[in-house]
C-alpha cells in the first residue's frame, strides 16, 4: 500500500480528512465547542468565522435568519445570524445587509442541538487551516521557554 506505515506487523494508514461538507461542518463544530472554554479563543473563532464565510460564498452553507443573542454583552439586545451547514447550525455576527435581507426568528430554541462529533481539535484545526488558507499561529510562533531562574537560598542569618 502506498503511503502506509507498517509498525509491529500492523498497517497504519495516515488519516487525512477530505474537505467534504460533512467533515468541514464537524470541524467547525469542534473548533466552536473548544473556543467556548479556551483561555484565548480569538484564533479559534477567527478560524470558524472564515470557514463559514467561505462555505457561504461557495453555496455549501446557507444563512437562515437572525436570532437574539444569548450573551448580548453590554447591550440590551443583539442579534446573530443563524447559518446551516449540513446537519449543523452555527451563529456568526451579522452584517448590515443581513438585517434587511434575513427574517428575524426571535429567541433561540433551546431544544435544538447539533449532532455530536468525534473529531479531535487538532484534526479539526488542520482541516480548517488547509481549507481557509489561514496560517496556524501556534505553529508559526513556537512557545519559547519562560525565563526560569532557580531560587537562590541564603544561609540563615545572611542578608538578602
Amino acid at each position: 500500500m502506498k503511503g502506509a506505515i507498517i509498525v509491529d506487523r500492523k498497517i497504519k494508514i495516515p488519516h487525512q480528512l477530505e474537505p467534504t461538507i460533512s467533515n468541514l461542518s464537524q470541524a467547525i463544530f469542534t473548533v466552536n465547542r473548544h473556543a467556548k472554554t479556551a483561555p484565548n479563543p480569538k484564533q479559534l473563532y477567527l478560524l470558524k468565522h472564515e470557514a463559514l464565510k467561505k462555505l457561504l460564498r461557495e453555496g455549501k452553507a446557507k444563512k437562515v435568519g437572525l436570532h437574539f443573542s444569548q450573551n448580548p454583552g453590554k447591550s440590551q439586545q443583539r442579534s446573530d445570524v443563524l447559518v446551516v451547514c449540513d446537519q449543523y447550525t452555527f451563529h456568526i455576527p451579522p452584517t448590515k445587509t443581513d438585517f434587511s435581507e434575513l427574517p428575524h426568528l426571535g429567541k433561540l430554541d433551546e431544544n435544538i442541538r447539533n449532532p455530536k462529533s468525534s473529531l479531535s481539535l487538532n484534526q479539526a484545526k488542520k482541516l480548517l487551516h488547509s481549507y481557509t488558507g489561514i496560517k496556524d499561529q501556534d505553529a508559526s510562533h513556537p512557545k519559547s521557554p519562560k525565563n526560569y531562574h532557580k531560587p537562590v537560598f541564603k544561609k540563615l542569618g545572611e542578608s538578602y
